[in-house]
């Protein structure tokens, strides 16, 4: 259906490459996946499966949705804020991510006319580093993030149906065809191996409790939640999609797809980056490794391309809560609603874009702009939404209301959702954006002490390394 496609966009996003490959072979392999899906099924869809029916029952984005459900529940009125935070939240990371899709758009460029040597000045260090931090190349920079945001616009304009629907039900699938390319070339060169190693391969020994905080982090961070996303696809549902059945297959699609990045990246890399995750992962280990492979310009370009068609999906399911909120506030046409939010989110986008160059000296309290929009956004905002929500469902609306919004289910799975919305998981996200803050303001420790809460001898959390890079369209996070 078209929203199962739509939501696979949606969830498919940079985290699948840059983080769950590193993580699954940092934390026992397949036992990490079990643990994994063991996340998903705690904290992550039961949420998914309420922000959903909330957009569906109300037919409006989550900040109309909100402010009806509170009216009807006689609840407070600062429950509505789980509406407008969701949208700044959505807001936020997309003004990252739009300037991280113009990297990969370059690095297509760039993959494609061999500037990629793997040493020197053709290092993809080297490469992007006079792209990013180069405070006299900043106006190219520019331009590949004014390119990738309009690629976003020409979908969203265009409306749900003509626009996202159809061109989603193109991109992913387009985008799973091109992982599985990539991966029978692994094969054929006989370079499968190492990926299965890392991946698949069961290592019980390097389960620990920083295996179980991961799989919580990647379970909520990696998936739209607290954003709008889900209650905009719920509302833009047809009557007869079953969401509860195409969220699981959604969900598990995800987690397939991650898999079968992880096979596919560490495979074509020969096993090259097994130590190896994140901004550093993608824009610099991954292009050096591959340019030492025969065919190395196309490989590049293929394997960036697939990147950018994950982060397109994602930036057009971001930018549509923004543009539906817009729309319902001040009740603009669709073409008006997508150029204000484009502009918006383009002149937001500013703020990470410069932090890399002519900013990059300017750290307001011992941080960057980017970084301080990636703590607010996933250190507050979306855990905040997140518990606001399920704490909402749980305890201020009746349990006949909430099992009337979720609709048809066995008597088992309604009890488990409406008791782990009042109890499991607004305590968990709380600790998860508790740990998230942590984390990110010790790191900002590891370069910068000038901040309040720096210590002089050494940060809060030991053996935290050092993350103030880009994130895209998921939310970055150290596993501990």
């Amino acid at each position: 259906s078209s929203f199962f496609w739509a939501a696979l966009g949606a969830t498919v996003g940079l985290a699948n490459l840059w983080q769950f490959p590193y993580l699954a072979s940092q934390h026992g392999g397949g036992l990490f996946i079990i643990l994994y899906l063991a996340c998903l099924l705690l904290v992550t869809l039961p949420l998914m499966v309420t922000e959903t029916v909330f957009g569906r029952h109300a037919r409006h984005g989550i900040v109309l949705a909100m402010a009806g459900y509170v009216k009807t529940a006689g609840s407070h009125p600062l429950w509505r804020l789980a509406g407008p935070l969701s949208i700044v939240a959505a807001f936020l990371v997309l003004s990252f991510t739009v300037v991280f899709g113009g990297i990969v758009l370059a690095y297509i460029f760039y993959g494609a006319t061999g500037q990629f040597g793997g040493s020197g000045e053709h290092s993809a260090s080297r490469v992007l580093t006079n792209l990013v931090a180069d405070p006299g190349n900043y106006r190219e920079f520019m331009a590949w993030h004014v390119f990738f945001l309009l690629l976003v616009v020409l979908v969203s304009v265009r409306g749900v149906v003509r626009g996202v629907e159809r061109s989603v039900r193109i991109l992913v699938p387009f985008t799973l065809i091109l992982m599985a390319g990539l991966f029978l070339l692994s094969v054929a060169g006989g370079q499968v191996g190492a990926g299965v190693e890392q991946i698949l391969e069961s290592r019980p020994e390097q389960l620990g409790f920083g295996s179980v905080r991961a799989a919580f982090f990647h379970a909520f961070y990696t998936l739209g939640l607290g954003m709008g996303v889900w209650a905009i696809f719920g509302a833009y549902a047809a009557p007869g999609t079953r969401l509860k059945r195409s969220i699981l297959a959604v969900v598990l699609m995800d987690t397939l797809f991650a898999i079968g990045a992880g096979l596919m990246m560490f495979s074509v890399a020969g096993g090259g980056l097994d130590s190896e995750r994140g901004f550093g992962l993608l824009f610099v280990s991954l292009p050096d490794t591959l340019s030492a492979l025969p065919y190395s310009q196309a490989v590049i370009a293929a394997v960036f391309l697939l990147v950018v068609l994950i982060v397109w999906a994602t930036s057009i399911a971001l930018l549509e809560p923004l543009v539906g909120w817009f729309r319902e506030w001040v009740g603009a046409p669709r073409r008006f609603s997508v150029g204000v939010m484009a502009i918006a989110v383009w002149l937001a986008g500013l703020a990470t874009l410069f932090s890399f160059n002519l900013w990059s000296e300017y750290h307001p309290a011992g941080a960057s702009l980017f970084r301080w929009l990636e703590l607010i956004s996933g250190g507050i905002l979306i855990p905040l939404v997140g518990i606001l929500i399920s704490a909402f469902t749980g305890w201020c609306l009746t349990r006949k209301y909430a099992n009337m919004l979720l609709g048809h289910a066995a008597a088992p799975l309604r009890k488990y959702w409406y008791w782990v919305l009042r109890f499991v998981v607004p305590l968990v996200v709380a600790w998860i954006g508790l740990q998230y803050t942590v984390f990110s303001l010790a790191n900002v420790c590891e370069t910068s002490h000038s901040a309040i809460w720096c210590g002089r001898e050494q940060s809060v959390i030991e053996d935290q390394p050092v993350q103030d890079e880009p994130s895209g369209g998921d939310i970055q996070y150290d596993d501990g």
